[in-house]
């Protein structure tokens, strides 16, 4: 899949890097350049892979096998999520996923012995978001989610 440019929809230059979960997916980004390739790129350039608009959705099939570069993608959102949290209660946060070659299956991220997010993926060779604003916002809907499950059980995570 070709990917347009990134959707800065409704946002001034200032608003690029819209908050802490975008800047921490753009660090794991960045930390897998072990040749310095992506050095001189734009962070809003190497986001661009996880925008798709609704035209290329709506070119998508509906049923498809994820393409391996989507699951690499998927699973750097979700590894953005387990840093996230892992900076806003201070203990480690390891995510697993299972797929199913079909593009479903399920990610769970454990911190000790406590689930603090546990979702069903579907139509995985379909992921991504309209623009980077709303990639902010599901990641960090996500990592709240996470530290309120913490907070609520957290002698369990410490168990």
């Amino acid at each position: 899949m070709a990917t347009a440019a990134v959707n800065m929809e409704g946002t001034g230059a200032a608003d690029a890097m819209p908050g802490p979960f975008v800047a921490t997916l753009v660090r794991l980004i960045r930390a897998q350049d072990s040749y310095g390739a992506w050095e001189g790129k734009a962070d809003t350039e190497l986001l661009a892979p996880f925008i798709v608009t609704k035209e290329q959705r709506r070119q998508m099939p509906m049923m498809a096998d994820p393409d391996p570069d989507v699951l690499a993608r998927l699973e750097l959102f979700y590894n953005a999520i387990s840093l996230s949290l892992e900076r806003e209660t201070g203990h480690v946060a390891s995510p697993m996923m299972k797929m199913h070659h079909e593009g479903f299956g399920r990610v769970v991220l454990t911190m000790g012995k406590l689930v603090v997010l546990s979702k069903h993926l579907r139509d995985v060779h379909r992921f991504g978001f309209e623009n980077i604003i709303k990639l902010e916002a599901e990641g960090q809907k996500l990592v709240d989610a996470g530290v309120d499950t913490y907070k609520t059980y957290q002698h369990v995570a410490e168990a």
